[in-house]
């Protein structure tokens, strides 16, 4: 009897499970988030130092406070930052977790 050769099935992707349904939910929330220029723009920024003001950000970016507060209210409610309050102002950082979690999605 003569055997042949058999090809590796190409059409079928790695053996990696699905992701459950609240789990791809969270993860898309959360790049929705950084779906605008203005928000990655923060988020790099918020990565570069350990803690920023409000203030700070609204003078870089040359938008109005109440702009750069629904951004960063938009990462906040994502779990992409995180605040404290100090006196009148608001000081945010990222939350590398988060950050690790999306970088993670990405990554082979």
């Amino acid at each position: 009897m003569k055997t042949i050769a058999v090809l590796p099935q190409l059409c079928c992707g790695p053996d990696v499970p699905a992701l459950k349904p609240a789990a791809a939910a969270q993860l898309a929330a959360r790049f929705r988030a950084l779906a605008d220029p203005t928000r990655v723009a923060i988020v790099n920024r918020l990565a570069q130092a350990e803690e920023t003001c409000v203030c700070d950000l609204t003078a870089v970016f040359d938008l109005s406070q109440p702009t750069i507060s629904h951004h960063l209210k938009v990462l906040r409610d994502a779990g992409l930052v995180e605040s404290s309050r100090r006196g009148t102002w608001a000081y945010y950082r990222v939350v590398p977790e988060t950050l690790g979690a999306l970088a993670a999605a990405l990554t082979p």
